[in-house]
């Protein structure tokens, strides 16, 4: 029933995935979440550390997009500047938004990597695309409405994956 919601890892923040393991895996492209995943969502521009996330991310390779289900202007005033291109009001996880950014990276499904913060919505997406997908907690409690009610689906979720022990988190050291 909830297995469209088991992400592919599960780890503890973007910088605990392990970058050269999905460049061996032949993945090209990452599409990743802004809210909670890159940065808080009251954060109006990238943190030092991840800024040099992001050139890691540059010097392996990859292309990066933002996909997000926020604002034009919530998501182009962050991205714009660190030049990355985006997609806003991406309606995840409809498969459209990720389709649309496939296209435009010109890559598909077996090169891509999705990371986001919410299972109802960046890992049943990427999912249902059969994307590779990668869970991490969200790094702030502060959210917006719609999103604390999909924590408290989340929360139902996650305990049927822990019974069925499909949900290790990796990452922790």
């Amino acid at each position: 029933m909830f297995s469209s919601f088991v992400p592919n890892q599960y780890v503890p923040s973007i910088y605990k995935i392990n970058l050269e393991e999905l460049k061996e895996k032949g993945m090209k492209s990452i599409i990743v979440d802004l809210d909670n995943t890159l940065v808080e969502s009251n954060r109006k521009a990238a943190t030092p550390l991840l800024m040099e996330w992001l050139e890691r991310l540059q010097e392996l390779g990859f292309q990066v997009m933002i996909v997000s289900n926020n604002s034009k202007t919530r998501v182009s005033q962050f991205a714009i500047p660190l030049q990355i291109p985006f997609i806003h009001k991406a309606r995840k996880p409809l498969s459209s938004c990720f389709r649309r950014a496939m296209s435009q990276l010109d890559t598909d499904v077996s090169q891509t990597v999705m990371v986001g913060d919410q299972l109802l919505t960046d890992v049943l997406g990427g999912n249902r695309m059969g994307l590779y997908t990668i869970l991490v907690v969200p790094i702030s409690k502060t959210e917006g409405f719609s999103t604390k009610i999909n924590r408290r689906i989340e929360r139902v979720v996650f305990r049927w994956m822990e019974k069925r022990g499909l949900l290790a988190r990796e990452g922790n050291n």
